[in-house]
């Protein structure tokens, strides 16, 4: 898998009634159990995410406004305690420790400080009591991938007390940056004069020095896999396929998506997926939405199943060709092709 965007096995336990209010106290522990679950151990350390968004219901954000900053302190300050309780170990850690005499990757900050913002939920996709806490961790440069520092975002919705789903945060890839061209003199350069030569030498004029431009070398961005075409309520868009998976639909903080989708609410907040299998050469679409999907007018069958007010990826995908016309509820179209 490329670096990049990480995606996470969602997870989508039962989730519990959500309470009519929570305690502001809860918002810490979830930042906490959120940076618990999204480790990154490294060979010599474990690095933690940095950044913290957490988005509240309206009538939560409003309830806790006035001491929001003070839950910011305090939860900054439970970050520091609970990476002191991580790298302490438990006593069977710290035993190991003194018997093999070998010290436990230290859990860090990947940034030089903690970052932790709260908001309040722009779509409104958040019941009261839900929570989504979005991280952020910078990860390092692989230089022996040849690869630059990456970013892994992972959104994570609580409900009740439990985790409802855990999804990855489509990042669009940043365009490489071109050399800057070597700078030209503004007037070509004079020759040093001549010292005065008798009458009856012949002079010669020697040639202005030749400005030579040195060849660079520009590195290609990623191979365009396929190209996306549609219109919807802000006209028309094109989106290149870089990647093996592209989401598809209106989105939402609690659903991002790379082909984000302006129209009605026929269009579901995350209506399809497609996925490359480049082993097979081949890219595939899932259906994910509420009103369905079509592939050349032919109705695709649904990706998930519904079991217990909760959505569960089946496994069952189309196969798309090469050039397809792909409608979502009958409302908006795309044509997708693919690059070779």
């Amino acid at each position: 898998m490329p670096w990049g965007i990480v995606y996470a096995v969602a997870t989508s336990p039962e989730a519990s009634a959500a309470p009519a209010r929570r305690p502001a106290r809860d918002l810490i522990e979830l930042v906490l159990e959120h940076m618990r679950r999204n480790l990154e151990p490294l060979k010599y350390s474990t690095l933690a995410p940095s950044r913290y968004v957490v988005y509240l219901h309206a009538a939560e954000y409003a309830r806790l406004e006035g001491i929001l900053g003070i839950i910011q302190q305090q939860t900054i300050r439970a970050l520091n305690e609970e990476l002191t309780t991580l790298n302490e170990g438990t006593g069977l850690q710290r035993y190991a420790r003194r018997v093999w005499k070998r010290s436990l990757a230290t859990v860090e900050n990947a940034a030089p400080e903690w970052h932790v913002e709260f908001r309040v939920d722009p779509d409104g996709d958040l019941q009261p009591g839900d929570v989504l806490v979005d991280s952020e961790l910078m990860l390092p440069a692989g230089p022996e991938l040849a690869v630059g520092a990456r970013t892994r975002r992972i959104a994570t919705v609580y409900t009740g007390s439990r985790v409802a789903r855990q999804v990855p945060v489509p990042e669009a890839a940043a365009p490489p940056s071109l050399p800057s061209p070597p700078s030209l003199p503004s007037s070509p350069t004079q020759a040093p004069p001549s010292p005065p030569m008798s009458s009856d030498v012949a002079t010669a004029t020697l040639p202005a020095p030749v400005a030579v431009i040195t060849p660079t070398t520009v590195q290609a961005g990623p191979r365009a896999l396929a190209r996306i075409s549609y219109d919807d309520d802000t006209g028309t868009h094109d989106y290149t396929v870089v990647k093996a998976s592209v989401s598809i639909g209106r989105g939402g903080v609690a659903y991002p998506v790379d082909v984000r989708i302006t129209s009605s609410t026929d269009v579901s907040r995350e209506h399809a997926r497609i996925r490359h299998d480049a082993d097979r050469g081949r890219f595939c679409l899932i259906d994910l939405s509420s009103l369905g999907t079509t592939v050349d007018g032919v109705p695709v069958p649904r990706g998930y199943d519904e079991a217990d007010g909760s959505k569960r990826e089946n496994g069952v995908e189309v196969v798309l060709p090469e050039r397809a016309r792909i409608g979502l509820a009958n409302l908006v179209f795309l044509d997708f092709r693919v690059e070779r």
